[in-house]
């Protein structure tokens, strides 16, 4: 039987390499990025609302903020699927989601 440098045997993958790959939870990962991506980005362009240039009142800010939403979200939705497992990506996104919206409502409690 035929080894590698490393003395595995052709045709296996180790063990430690294997644990490191992405694996292919597509189902975890797009309810991750359809959902949890969706609320992120809501709380993303929330924060940039009221605490970007000119705050909530400034002219064609609520424009703006309206047409960044699907960017924001289409960019969080493709990287979702970097993550390694579908439930690292949940669990990650969930608390992406509450640091975001934690930040959200501290801003709008100083603004307000």
């Amino acid at each position: 039987m035929a080894t590698d440098v490393n003395g595995v045997a052709a045709g296996t993958v180790s063990a430690s390499k294997k644990a490191s790959q992405i694996q292919p939870h597509w189902w975890r990962k797009t309810f991750a990025g359809a959902v949890l991506g969706f609320t992120l980005t809501f709380a993303l362009i929330g924060i940039f609302a009221w605490a970007g240039p000119g705050g909530i009142s400034a002219p064609d800010k609520v424009q703006f903020n309206m047409w960044m939403v699907t960017p924001v979200w289409m960019l969080i939705f493709s990287l979702v699927y970097l993550f390694r497992t579908g439930n690292r990506a949940l669990i990650f996104m969930l608390a992406f989601n509450l640091l975001a919206y934690a930040i959200l409502f501290i801003v709008r409690g100083e603004s307000g």
